[in-house]
């Protein structure tokens, strides 16, 4: 049993004063008559009555004491318990410039690439999985979670013109976005963490080059495993043109760190990457399972009402007062 107000014990010190007080003060007295039948009378102290006229006060100090226990607000609660699945830690790096917007890849690339990861993300209910997003700049749309219900909503709500109307920099960012990822990973301790990059150009914007997002990446043991998404000859996107996807860039990332580099040209390709990423070695990741809380104050309360309400009835009985 544990209490969430232990404070409030304390408020027990006050019965050693109060218990000191009423001793002191009727020691070497004689009590007052309290039987209410000449019989009682006649025997003085050596009555039943007589014996138990301290009573009152150990019943009242029982009361205050459970009164104590009520307002420090006892709780029981199931024991810890430990399990352990199998799970990796995983960092979705996910382009949204304006060139996600072309339609070489029906209805068009950033709606391919959230669906599939949705999919994906669906497929590894155990894993710890976060995303970052990045254009001409990076940020966390969601940290590390294994709530996956929280994790999809905050992927699929990704606005298609997040770049066009100005909510994030136009632009590639890679080196920005792998080191956003990278933040959310490094202190990790567990054997695999892995961010899966996926984009459809060249860096071109942010102050880390995709090379030294890399390095930094492999120093943490992080594996990248990046993806080209778009077919060879990329369509008009809003009027703008769609640069190239540096594929020998994203090789090099994949090497450095000992993961895989994918390049998919269609929903089925991008489908099937994911579905090889999925077969990655697992590592045993373990889950701590806090047994619910249970206030336990009513037996306290209850107990407390039953014994004043018992001496109450003493002193209107057995112990009332003689005028």
């Amino acid at each position: 049993m544990e209490f969430a107000n232990k404070e409030y014990l304390l408020l027990l010190l006050l019965l050693v004063p109060y218990v000191l007080w009423y001793f002191l003060r009727n020691r070497g007295k004689e009590p007052t008559l309290r039987m209410a039948d000449t019989y009682a009378y006649e025997y003085g102290r050596k009555s039943f009555k007589m014996k138990i006229i301290h009573l009152p006060i150990f019943l009242r100090s029982l009361t205050f004491a459970l009164v104590v226990m009520v307002l420090a607000r006892p709780q029981t609660h199931q024991p810890l318990s430990k399990d352990y699945s199998n799970g990796i830690n995983i960092m979705l790096a996910m382009d949204v410039s304006t060139s996600m917007l072309s339609q070489d890849v029906a209805p068009n690339r950033m709606e391919v690439a959230k669906d599939v990861a949705n999919e994906f993300i669906s497929s590894r209910p155990t894993d710890n999985i976060g995303l970052t997003i990045f254009a001409g700049e990076a940020f966390t749309q969601c940290p590390m979670t294994t709530d996956h219900v929280s994790l999809t909503n905050l992927l699929m709500n990704i606005r298609p013109d997040i770049s066009a109307n100005g909510l994030i920099k136009d632009g590639t960012a890679i080196g920005m976005g792998l080191a956003n990822a990278i933040s959310r990973l490094k202190n990790i301790k567990a054997k695999s963490k892995v961010i899966i990059l996926l984009t459809d150009g060249s860096n071109n914007m942010g102050d880390i080059s995709p090379k030294t997002a890399a390095e930094i990446a492999k120093k943490f043991g992080i594996r990248i495993y990046t993806i080209g998404l778009g077919g060879d000859q990329p369509m008009d996107a809003s009027s703008k043109t769609v640069g190239e996807i540096d594929y020998n860039t994203l090789q090099e990332i994949a090497v450095l760190t000992n993961g895989e580099f994918y390049r998919a040209q269609s929903r089925q390709e991008l489908s099937q990457i994911y579905k090889d990423i999925d077969k990655l070695e697992k590592t045993k990741i373990e889950n701590k399972n806090y047994g619910k809380r249970y206030e336990a104050y009513m037996p306290f309360a209850f107990f407390a009402l039953i014994i004043f309400l018992m001496e109450i009835l003493l002193r209107i009985t057995v112990l009332k007062r003689i005028p």
